[in-house]
């Protein structure tokens, strides 16, 4: 089982790019933690990425709710991620048809296929967004998150529509390298070829049990140790009160703590 091993042995194993370099990062700075920052402006979003740069082996944006967007503001974050060592993963959740999502990760203002490493996405539509999203990912090595959960009260990415999202990544897996979910999905469909899919679990805190819109957290022990997930998603537990880089180290340590005790306890 994937979950049971070393992020460089993963490493090793793998055949995508971009989830290749994101287990070695992860191995290097010993952080499965991802920052995400929601923030509006650009001053803002680049302080936060200068400031939990060296802690997290990715960043999470929003670049849509930014007032400000420009050029620059890409050349810098990329220049950061260069700096400080992690990728960026544009949280977009794409969900048109394959023509359009095509033209929308590849075009407009954004651009977001040109500097974000991993992106994300619904499967309402069917295959095709994943088809089409391909054209423009993998020539660029670019990886691919389905959207299996949601960690909002009554979201509807269950059931059925969650195993939909694990057979079409199976089908899909030069480009889909994982998921945005809570728990893993293998054994819910067994085959008996190997896999490996990278489990990014959002809504993720120490203290809080929720926001008031729907939002529930679990600990990063909770997601790493017992959910068998990879990287624990962190946005205002870190930068919302208090030391934003002091919080940083303190997720970062919680989530390399239970990723440890789950290698541990994989090998007894």
């Amino acid at each position: 089982m994937a979950e049971s091993k070393t992020y460089s042995e993963r490493a090793s194993a793998h055949t995508n790019p971009t989830a290749i370099r994101l287990f070695q990062i992860m191995e290097r700075k010993q952080s499965n933690l991802s920052v995400s920052a929601d923030v509006t402006t650009k001053a803002e979003l680049l302080r936060i990425t200068d400031a939990v740069g060296p802690y997290i082996c990715c960043l999470k944006t929003h670049i849509d709710i930014l007032s400000d967007f420009d050029q620059d503001l890409v050349d810098q974050l990329t220049a950061l991620s260069e700096k400080h060592d992690f990728l960026i993963f544009e949280d977009r959740k794409f969900a048109d048809i394959g023509n359009t999502v095509k033209l929308q990760y590849s075009s407009g203002v954004h651009k977001i296929a040109s500097w974000s490493h991993i992106t994300n996405a619904h499967i309402v539509p069917g295959e095709g967004i994943v088809k089409g999203l391909a054209e423009v990912g993998i020539p660029l090595q670019r990886g691919l998150l389905l959207l299996a959960e949601m960690s909002s009260a009554g979201s509807l990415a269950t059931g059925e529509y969650t195993l939909e999202a694990l057979r079409i990544a199976r089908r899909n897996k030069e480009f889909c390298i994982g998921f945005i979910g809570q728990r893993r999905l293998e054994g819910l469909i067994p085959v008996e070829e190997k896999e490996d899919f990278i489990y990014l679990s959002p809504g993720v805190g120490l203290t809080s049990k929720g926001d008031g819109l729907g939002q529930q957290y679990r600990t990063p022990r909770e997601v790493i140790l017992d959910s068998g997930c990879d990287v624990i998603i962190v946005g205002r537990g870190i930068y919302g009160s208090g030391d934003t880089v002091e919080n940083a180290k303190t997720y970062q340590k919680a989530g390399w703590d239970a990723y440890l005790e789950r290698i541990e306890k994989g090998r007894k």
